[in-house]
């Protein structure tokens, strides 16, 4: 089988960020898939299920309802190896917009504060394994990471 795109990049160069991930053309609508990448893969810790959910609930939520762009989110989740998220948007937008919309979205979760959107046994499939004050942590060291970015190219490194 060939190797699908994700395993070809060398996680030993990846440091926090943001990198265009996919690329699709369906139906003439460019669907584009971002790796917003938390921690540097076996380098760092992975983050643990409790805060990956809790920043999946909130981060959901805040993309869901954005003014502008809740129509073009696809998805938000988790990656399997919890090193990171996927953004999925439906068609082109600038990066500095894609930077601007991930780092208010990082905002959100860093300053949450309250219940948590979908966090009712009725609401969620696992609704005992969230841990917001841990996902705040890791908003706001998310956040000092994309403070360092100076190329908006989101291209993963050679």
């Amino acid at each position: 089988m060939e190797k699908i795109k994700s395993f070809t990049v060398n996680h030993m160069h990846l440091e926090p960020g943001i990198y265009e991930s996919r690329r699709d053309l369906i139906n003439d609508c460019v669907i584009l898939t971002y790796d917003l990448r938390i921690t540097r893969p076996n380098a760092e810790p992975v983050l643990n299920t409790a805060e990956v959910h809790t920043i999946e609930h909130l981060g959901a939520t805040f993309l869901r309802n954005h003014p502008k762009y809740k129509d073009r989110v696809i998805y938000f989740g988790p990656m399997g190896c919890r090193t990171g998220f996927y953004l999925v948007m439906a068609g082109e937008l600038p990066n500095k917009t894609i930077f601007e919309i991930v780092q208010a979205m990082f905002e959100f979760i860093a300053l949450f504060e309250g219940k948590l959107p979908g966090g009712e046994a009725a609401d969620c499939g696992n609704y005992l394994d969230h841990n917001l004050p841990m996902a705040r942590w890791v908003a706001r060291k998310y956040l000092a990471s994309l403070s360092l970015i100076r190329d908006l190219s989101f291209t993963y490194p050679a």
